[in-house]
């Protein structure tokens, strides 16, 4: 982005398809000045990146124009508050009263049953020690933040879903067979007048019309304009009934494309609703609350048990049990104390801290989270841009056999049924209803995935890349063996390396030191310590000059016969001299992550026939671990030699998965087809590298992702399948005359078919 050019995020209301969402999208970027435009329907915000600053102000007019409201996101906050002292919706109105009338509010709800207050407000204007006065004013207190809203459960998700078809379902039978069959409509648009049954459709119908007219100013069609022409046609020839059944269902249909629209935005709402909203900094040797967008980088924040952690950081003092599932997605809460890392959202269980803020607000961890699965709709899928395209081409086919079926068979009724049955908003919802709720609930499960393009990708996959440090293993070497070679105590040798590598921060003599620990041995204050790059350590110990390395620093090692044959076995030997003269060989061992093998066959089993190991180690310690794992391998390899294999595989038509670390793997996981970053919880490299980042280490979340693709894209074709059909089917028998109006106004049960097709993706196995 040049100098110039600004990126301002709007929050969008009104959009209730994702048609709405990308008519915005191509209004938005053809505004002059415009460099681009990027809207989510689900997370209800278009980012838009602009070289011309009074292009705001025409955003602003022409997405008021089209019917949506707009305001510019970054302003605002908001805050859920626990009011205490209310008892009657007279004291509610007081709170709201005291609240709303500071400066920086833009808007506050009480609900006395919960006694909570939501507030809606500009940060730089107005923090919660303002709010707390006024409502102490008024003679009620603010006793904390309110907890996040539960998240509905899916069994109540799914009840209402079912609730919504048996109405649907039952009324199309009621007006099969009593309007139809016994004549009620009949009976009714006899003995109605004419006006009072124009009067109840215009009246019940309004909301949908309103959209209806202001769309047509705007030179669009939708889905509710060809049907509004129908039930405009059943009252050209006198059929108020029919009529007003058709608005009844365009009133369904609206409720279920609002409840579908819902679920899309269930995986942000989710996440957005764990978000801790304030926080208890120190400030001059005082404990203040105050709004999470408030606190800054190097502040000490305050965490009491059970509180919510609000920012990233670095724990500068006591100890807790924090339970961090909300970041990756493990079960098992992690005990941490000074010096571990922990991030926002998570829950101290038990105990309290002290944390040096690290991030804040969006770029912390869970920001981020919530970031990527709020821009993962702007990577879409192939078959959600045909589903795109599909929809803006539909409407005028359809209008064209309404036309066509009118030129040749002269019955308006027919032509109605055939611009009532079209349905185009289920193909727009086939495809991002089932996508987004995939992705949200795998990121629950700590996995994130960019987008439904990466979905529809992962089951074409059959190459996986694997890294092996840090990715196959934990990346924590182990002292394995000591072999003396003058048979000194193996324990005097080992405290003799590890007081020699006593100060030293490489892995290898981190593991030394490990060891000796694990032994309680001893350790001496080494002299004249010297760190060689690449080949070990010198120091004196007691007096003796000791080197602790490899064969370069200790060339007299290089030829020992134990030498080769711990190589062999896959294993690093730093080798022990004293004065010169070797005394011992350590052995040390990367340790295999003990979910590997088991993953690896499970995704054998899903179809990915080739699996190969890409490693910097030498050629002996790859070939011992690709032997136990059962897979090909390449060894002593830069990071642009693995660029270079994914490019040959690709090359050959093959689709690749790659897998590592997000650091020196980041150039091969952005060129693979699928890049998936190992423990990405505080990692930028992995998060911005990779298309999907697992938050935890833990390697049955690769199989898992597997299959979570696959039952996606199958959920998808259904939709596509189930929508293609009832649509074809349904303007088949309207333009031949034998689908009344009444019936085919019953357009909203491809959205409900779609909506509980895809549910099934929010439990995620």
């Amino acid at each position: 982005m040049s100098t110039e050019e600004k990126e301002k995020t709007y929050t969008i209301k009104g959009m209730d398809c994702a048609g709405c969402a990308l008519k915005i999208e191509k209004a938005v970027s053809k505004i002059d000045g415009v460099k681009s435009a990027q809207i989510s329907f689900a997370a209800e915000k278009l980012k838009v990146i602009s070289g011309d600053p009074s292009a705001e102000k025409d955003i602003h007019e022409l997405i008021e124009k089209m019917g949506y409201s707009v305001e510019t996101a970054a302003a605002y906050g908001t805050m859920t508050l626990k009011i205490g002292g209310m008892d009657c919706a007279e004291c509610a109105g007081h709170v709201q009263h005291a609240i709303a009338a500071l400066p920086g509010v833009e808007s506050v709800n009480v609900f006395l049953s919960s006694e909570k207050a939501v507030v809606r407000l500009d940060p730089a204007l107005v923090d919660l020690p303002h709010i707390r006065q006024a409502v102490e004013k008024a003679g009620y207190s603010v006793s904390g933040p309110a907890e996040a809203p539960t998240t509905p459960q899916l069994g109540d998700f799914t009840s209402r879903v079912v609730t919504l078809l048996a109405v649907v379902f039952g009324a199309v039978l009621f007006i099969v067979v009593i309007g139809e069959w016994f004549g009620l409509f009949e009976h009714l648009t006899k003995r109605v007048p004419f006006p009072v049954g124009l009067a109840l459709v215009i009246f019940s119908g309004w909301p949908v019309f309103r959209n209806v007219i202001r769309a047509t100013l705007n030179r669009e069609v939708t889905s509710h304009t060809l049907m509004t022409l129908g039930a405009i046609a059943a009252l050209a020839v006198g059929e108020w009934a029919t009529a007003a059944v058709v608005v009844f269902f365009m009133r369904v249909g609206e409720y279920a494309e609002s409840f579908t629209t819902e679920s899309a935005r269930r995986a942000v709402k989710d996440l957005t609703a764990m978000a801790p909203q304030t926080a208890r900094v120190e400030r001059d040797g005082a404990e203040q609350e105050v709004p999470v967008a408030d606190v800054k980088i190097g502040q000490t924040v305050i965490v009491r048990p059970g509180e919510k952690i609000p920012v990233d950081g670095e724990v500068i003092g006591g100890q807790a049990t924090v339970d961090q599932a909300s970041i990756t997605g493990e079960s098992m809460p992690v005990e941490v104390a000074s010096g571990s890392r922990v991030f926002a959202a998570s829950i101290a269980k038990l105990g309290s801290l002290r944390i040096k803020t690290v991030r804040t607000g969006v770029d912390t961890t869970f920001g981020r989270i919530v970031k990527m699965v709020e821009e993962a709709e702007a990577n879409r899928a192939d078959v959600q841009r045909f589903a795109d395209k599909f929809s803006g081409y539909y409407l005028p086919v359809v209008a064209g056999i309404a036309a066509l079926t009118f030129l040749i068979s002269r019955n308006t009724l027919s032509t109605a049924a055939v611009l009532v049955v079209a349905c185009s908003c289920s193909i727009a919802l086939a495809t991002p209803i089932a996508m987004l709720a995939s992705i949200g609930g795998a990121a629950k499960r700590g996995l994130l995935i960019k987008g439904g393009k990466y979905l529809e990708t992962l089951v074409n996959v059959d190459v996986l890349l694997v890294d092996k440090t840090g990715t196959l293993t934990l990346g924590r070497p182990q002292i394995t063996d000591i072999i003396p070679l003058n048979n000194q105590p193996a324990s005097e040798l080992l405290a003799l390396a590890a007081s020699a590598e006593r100060y030293s921060e490489h892995p290898l003599a981190e593991a030394v030191r490990d060891a000796a620990r694990a032994q309680n041995l001893e350790l001496a204050e080494p002299d004249n310590f010297e760190a060689v790059p690449g080949a070990g350590v010198r120091a004196a110990v007691k007096g003796s000059q000791v080197t602790v390395g490899n064969s370069r620093l200790v060339p007299a090692a290089q030829s020992l016969p134990i030498a080769e044959q711990l190589e062999k076995q896959g294993k690093t030997l730093l080798f022990l001299a004293r004065n010169g003269e070797p005394v011992a060989v350590l052995a040390a061992a990367d340790t295999l992550r003990p979910e590997v093998p088991a993953a690896l066959a499970a995704v054998r089993d899903l179809g990915v026939k080739h699996i190969e190991l890409l490693t910097g180690d030498n050629e002996r310690t790859a070939a011992a671990l690709a032997g136990k794992l059962g897979v090909s391998y390449r060894a002593a390899l830069l990071p642009e030699n693995k660029i270079e294999i994914v490019k040959e595989y690709q090359a050959k038509g093959h689709t690749v998965m790659m897998v590592g670390d997000g650091v020196n793997d980041a150039p091969a996981l952005a060129q693979a087809n699928i890049g998936i970053a190992m423990g990405a919880a505080g990692t930028d490299v992995a998060i911005e590298a990779a298309h999907i980042a697992l938050m935890r280490e833990d390697w049955t979340l690769v199989p898992a992702v597997l299959r979570i693709a696959r039952r996606t894209m199958g959920v998808v074709r259904m939709n596509l399948a189930f929508t293609g059909v009832y649509n074809l089917v349904g303007l088949t028998l309207a333009s031949l005359g034998f689908l009344p109006p009444i019936l085919a106004a019953a357009q909203s049960l491809p959205d409900l078919g779609i909506l509980a097709n895809s549910t099934r993706l929010l439990r995620q196995r």
